[in-house]
């Protein structure tokens, strides 16, 4: 064994721990969002988003680089043995965390009213004020995740994220519904559901404190001097600052982008602010969907960077070029599905999840956004490894030059009656495609020549096809049959409900069955998909036995599955 695998097991390791939570976030966070988008009217998700677009520009503004600049030095000092190093550059950054949070804390919870009129919908105070508290403790939380994630220990990070999203469920779920029969205002059953995110905050930060607390007493005495505070600061100003304009990029986009949004729906359009609040209701549900797949980078994201960063400082070039090129092949298998899957089966997943709204409008959204989510994913990913190269500032160029065509299409494209809430489906697919190509473009032209390209689109590109394809078949296959068994029984319940002489039977029966029908006709044609997908995966070998070997267990994996 070679001594560079521990490094690459523990990257994958650190990964796996992370997808594995996520998976149950985000399972947590459709038990929330989806009962959510029905308790709510349209208008109230509206309102419940445009809070989170200012609460995610802060939480970026204060933790957007700062938590990838800790992680990457407290891993480089830990690869050389710097251990009182460690110590020091994460006390500096948890100082500049918490004055951060602070100053945006302040921000959302004395100017709401403010924020809202900016955003073009008055009615959003309530859920910005609600919001506040989180993108204070969020902060100091942040600090300590990115100490764990130097430290390649993701297990505190995990967990944090599971309270986070337990407490969103539970407390959130019951305020909204709690406001919504206590207040005649729609817009407070908004800010009860987002105060679940405030109080999930607060118990993961204290959660994660104790973690430090814990592993910071076990770690060894070091003899090392660290650097002063002045170049700590400085190094992490360098490292942190671009990648937060970068990020803080997208962000403040969302916020322009859901103002135009907004503006162009009541003016060019001429709808009153209720209207256009419940259009971008619509609009929000279908971008719920769509960042499904982008949130399962999460965990190759926070990996690359460390690790890449470490594998660079000890000067083994190839492995982080084997390391990079492994987490695009990664993305492409994961995410090129998971797009293809929404855009083929968009409407139908709607009308699964929200039937209580416009299903046609939010299903064509939600297609034409499962084209944008597969370059989302590469553009997060692309973004880290250039990051971990310490090119920091060229994912910042693309990400203006992506979003700044987002603003101007969507802003002529919104204001077209033929067009209207569609066009910011059609700005975002424009945006992320270009950022996305041109990350690529330049991890090509820029890292080791080890690194292809081919490798990672051909044959992931190739079985997604297949796979979208035959979901599109089984999903037409499926409707008719569905159709046709349920003509044979309504026929059936109508003339036993006759005989009763109850004929109030027969509507329930039909409603119950109806929406049984939508649930199949969406689940068989995305369990035949995965079948296909997996299937041609293997057979095509777009994974190989030595990208499993670097998995822990990797070689019992490739028996099993035969992967020569």
């Amino acid at each position: 064994m070679s001594a560079s695998t521990p490094k690459k097991n523990s990257f994958f390791g650190g990964a796996a721990i992370l997808t594995l939570s996520v998976i149950v976030v985000k399972l947590i966070g459709a038990l929330y969002k989806v009962p959510l988008g029905n308790i709510l009217t349209d208008a109230a998700f509206a309102d419940f988003n445009t809070a989170y677009d200012i609460y995610a520009l802060l939480i970026i503004i204060s933790t957007g680089g700062l938590p990838v600049a800790l992680s990457k030095m407290v891993s480089e000092a830990n690869a050389v043995g710097r251990g009182n190093q460690v110590h020091k550059v994460f006390n500096l950054a948890l100082s500049a965390f918490c004055v951060l949070g602070t100053i945006s804390f302040c921000i959302m919870a004395f100017l709401p009213q403010q924020l809202a009129d900016l955003m073009q919908d008055s009615h959003a105070a309530y859920s910005i004020l609600a919001l506040a508290p989180a993108v204070f403790f969020i902060c100091p939380m942040s600090a300590m995740r990115g100490y764990f994630q130097g430290h390649a220990q993701m297990t505190p990070t995990a967990v944090s994220q599971v309270i986070e999203a337990l407490c969103k469920l539970g407390i959130g779920l019951a305020l909204a519904s709690a406001f919504k029969k206590t207040f005649e205002d729609e817009a407070m059953a908004a800010a009860g559901a987002i105060l679940g995110v405030s109080v999930g905050c607060l118990l993961g930060a204290v959660y994660m404190y104790f973690c430090y607390r814990r592993h910071s007493r076990s770690q060894p005495l070091s003899n090392d001097e660290p650097e002063d505070s002045k170049t700590i600061l400085a190094t992490l100003a360098a490292l942190a600052i671009p990648i937060t304009l970068s990020s803080s990029v997208i962000a403040l986009t969302n916020i322009f982008d859901n103002a135009i949004l907004m503006w162009r729906l009541q003016d060019a359009l001429e709808l009153s602010l209720d209207e256009a609040r419940a259009l971008k209701g619509v609009y929000n549900k279908a971008l719920t969907l769509y960042n499904l797949p982008a949130s399962f980078m999460v965990p190759l994201t926070a990996s690359v960077i460390p690790h890449v960063s470490a594998a660079l400082k000890v000067k083994r070039r190839r492995q982080a070029a084997q390391i990079s090129e492994t987490a695009l092949r990664t993305t492409a298998l994961l995410a090129i599905p998971a797009g293809v899957g929404l855009c083929v089966l968009g409407e139908p997943i709607i009308q699964l999840l929200y039937s209580s709204t416009d299903v046609e409008q939010a299903g064509w959204m939600l297609s034409v956004l499962g084209i944008a989510s597969i370059s989302v994913c590469f553009m997060l990913v692309s973004n880290s490894i250039l990051q971990a190269y310490r090119m920091v500032a060229l994912p910042m160029a693309t990400t203006v030059i992506g979003c700044a065509m987002k603003l101007l299409v969507g802003y002529v494209l919104i204001g077209n009656p033929d067009i209207g809430i569609r066009g910011g489906a059609i700005s975002t697919v424009v945006c992320f495609w270009i950022i996305a190509l041109l990350d690529l473009f330049i991890i090509r032209r820029t890292l080791p020549r080890s690194l292809s390209l081919a490798r990672v689109f051909v044959k992931p590109v190739g079985a997604a096809a297949a796979m979208g394809l035959s979901a599109w078949a089984f999903h037409g296959l499926a409707c008719r049959a569905i159709l046709a068994l349920g003509v044979k029984l309504k026929t059936s319940i109508f003339v036993l409900v006759d005989q009763l002489g109850e004929p109030v039977l027969d509507e329930l029966g039909k409603a119950s069955l109806s929406r049984t029908g939508v649930a199949l006709s969406v689940l068989i044609p995305i369990g035949v998909a995965v079948i296909v997908y997996f299937a041609l995966i293997l057979v095509t070998r777009a994974i190989s036995k030595e990208d499993l070997a670097l998995l822990p267990k990797g070689d019992k994996i490739a028996r099993i599955l035969r992967v020569e």
